[in-house]
C-alpha cells in the first residue's frame, strides 16, 4: 500500500472509531453532498475525501480536520488536559460535581488523550463519584483501574487505586471485600520487596479502618503496631499522621479513650503544617468527639477544635463531613446543657445527609433523640429512636451499627423503656456476631 493509500485508510479508521464511539451510524454522517455509500468508501480507505468533505465529517463526529488527517490535534489535546487539571483542582476545593463534569467531558474525547491522562481522568471521575456518594459507580471504575495491566503493582498510581478501592468497599458496607483488597495489596508489596513509601503506609492505614469496621480489633492493633514502626522509620509527617489517626480509632474502640486523644493530638501536630485543610479539619472533629466521649470538663477545648474545623469544612468538606461537624456540635451542646441547640444542630446534620440509610444519620438521630428527651419531649424522642431502629435494619451489621444499637438501648433504659432496651441490646450483640440461644438450648455454667 502506498503512502497515499495509507493516509486515506488512517482517515477512514479514525472517522469510523469516532462515529462508533458517539453512537452514530453512517447515515448520520450523510448529507445532500455526502452519500452513505461515500461515507462507507471513506471509512474503508477506498476514497480520499476532499477538504470540504473532511470539514463536514469532522463537525459531525466532534473533532478537527487535523485530527482526522493525522490523529493529532494539539490544541484540542491541550484543552482536554486542562479539563483534567481543572477536575483535580475542583476536587481539592471540594467542588465534586464540577470535578465530575470536567473529568467526564475529557473522557468523552478519550481517543485524543494519552493512556496515562485517560487513567488519571478515570481515577478522578471515580473519586468524584465516591465523594458524591455514588459508591457503586466508584467501585466499578476503581476495580477497572485496579485490574488494568498498565497500572504497575507497587507504583504510586497502583497504591492510590488500591487505597481508593479498599475505602470505597468499606464505605459501601462490604467489609469482606474491603479487607480482601487491602490484605491483597499488602501481600503484593511484601512479595515485591520494595522500599516502604508513604503510599504503601496509606494502604495499611486504610486496612486498619476496615478491620475496625469489621470489628476485628486484634488484627487492627497488630497492623497498627507494624505500621507505627515503619512510619517512624520511613514515613513522612503525613504518613505518620495517617497511622496515628487510625491508631486513635482503634484505641477509642477498645475503650482506651485517653490514649486515643493523645494519638489524635499527635496526628494533628504532624499534619497541621500540611496543605490538606480537609484532613486536618476531620482530625479536629475526631479529637473533639474523643473529648466528648470522656468525662472531661474541658469543653472549651472541644469548642475550639470545632470552631477551627468549621471554616475548612464549609469550603472543602463533603455533605457527610459537614454533617459530622454538625453532629459533634450537637453533642457538645448536650454536654453544655443546651438541648434546644443540640436538636437544631442534629436536624441540620440530618438535612445534609438527606436521610440516607447510613450509619452517620442513624448516629445523628440518636443524638437528636437524646436532645428531645432532655427537652421533655418523651414521645418525640421515642419516635426518633424507633426511626433509628428501622434505619439500622437497612444497614449491614458491623461494629459501628452495634455501637449505635447500644446507644439506643441506653437511651431506652435511661427513660424507663425496659422492654425496648432489652430488645435493642440483643440487636447490638447480634451486630458483633453474638447470636441469641435457641429456645431449646441450655446455658452451661462455667467451671468453678
Amino acid at each position: 500500500m502506498d503512502q497515499s493509500q495509507s493516509g486515506t485508510n488512517g482517515v477512514g479508521q479514525r472517522l469510523r472509531e469516532l462515529r462508533q464511539k458517539r453512537g452514530l451510524n453512517q447515515q448520520d454522517l450523510a448529507s445532500a453532498d455526502i452519500s452513505v455509500s461515500y461515507v462507507s468508501l471513506i471509512e474503508t480507505g477506498k476514497r480520499a475525501p476532499s477538504e470540504t468533505v473532511l470539514k463536514a465529517l469532522a463537525a459531525r463526529v466532534g473533532c478537527t480536520v487535523d485530527y482526522l488527517k493525522t490523529g493529532r490535534d494539539d490544541a484540542r489535546v491541550k484543552e482536554l488536559e486542562l479539563k483534567v487539571a481543572f477536575g483535580d483542582m475542583a476536587m481539592r476545593n471540594g467542588s465534586n460535581g464540577e470535578a465530575l463534569q470536567s473529568y467526564s467531558e475529557a473522557l468523552a474525547n478519550a481517543p485524543l488523550l494519552g493512556e496515562q491522562m485517560v487513567r488519571r481522568a478515570r481515577l478522578g471521575q471515580a473519586l468524584a463519584f465516591e465523594k458524591l456518594g455514588r459508591l457503586e459507580a466508584a467501585i466499578q471504575l476503581f476495580s477497572t483501574l485496579h485490574e488494568d495491566p498498565a497500572v504497575v503493582a507497587g507504583s504510586v498510581e497502583w497504591a492510590q487505586v488500591a487505597v481508593a478501592l479498599c475505602r470505597a468497599y468499606r464505605e459501601a458496607g462490604d467489609q469482606v471485600m474491603s479487607v480482601e483488597v487491602g490484605e491483597r495489596a499488602l501481600r503484593t508489596l511484601d512479595q515485591l520487596g520494595l522500599d516502604v513509601t508513604d503510599d504503601h503506609i496509606q494502604i495499611g492505614a486504610t486496612l486498619i479502618s476496615c478491620y475496625y469496621n469489621r470489628g476485628d480489633l486484634t488484627q487492627a492493633q497488630l497492623l497498627v503496631n507494624r505500621l507505627t514502626a515503619l512510619a517512624e522509620q520511613n514515613g513522612s509527617r503525613v504518613a505518620r499522621g495517617a497511622v496515628y489517626w487510625t491508631a486513635a480509632l482503634v484505641a477509642n474502640s477498645s475503650g482506651r479513650v485517653e490514649e486515643s486523644l493523645a494519638l489524635t493530638e499527635r496526628a494533628l501536630a504532624l499534619m497541621a503544617e500540611t496543605d490538606n485543610a480537609r484532613h486536618v479539619s476531620l482530625l479536629k472533629i475526631n479529637c473533639a468527639d474523643y473529648l466528648l466521649d470522656t468525662e472531661s470538663e474541658d469543653l472549651d477545648r472541644a469548642q475550639q477544635l470545632l470552631d477551627e474545623a468549621q471554616e475548612a469544612m464549609l469550603e472543602v468538606g463533603t455533605a457527610a463531613e459537614q454533617a459530622r461537624l454538625e453532629t459533634a456540635w450537637a453533642r457538645l451542646a448536650l454536654r453544655q446543657g443546651a438541648p434546644e441547640a443540640a436538636a437544631d444542630r442534629a436536624s441540620r446534620a440530618l438535612g445534609l445527609l438527606r436521610n440516607e440509610a447510613r450509619f452517620e444519620s442513624a448516629f445523628t438521630r440518636v443524638v437528636l433523640a437524646q436532645a428531645q428527651f432532655e427537652r421533655g419531649e418523651a414521645r418525640e424522642g421515642a419516635e426518633t429512636l424507633r426511626a433509628v431502629e428501622r434505619q439500622l435494619g437497612t444497614i449491614p451489621a458491623n461494629r459501628n451499627t452495634a455501637m449505635v444499637w447500644r446507644l439506643v438501648g441506653d437511651l431506652w433504659q435511661a427513660h424507663g423503656f425496659t422492654a425496648e432496651a432489652l430488645t435493642t441490646y440483643q440487636r447490638a450483640l447480634s451486630g458483633v456476631g453474638l447470636r441469641p440461644l435457641r429456645a431449646s438450648s441450655k446455658v452451661v455454667a462455667p467451671l468453678s
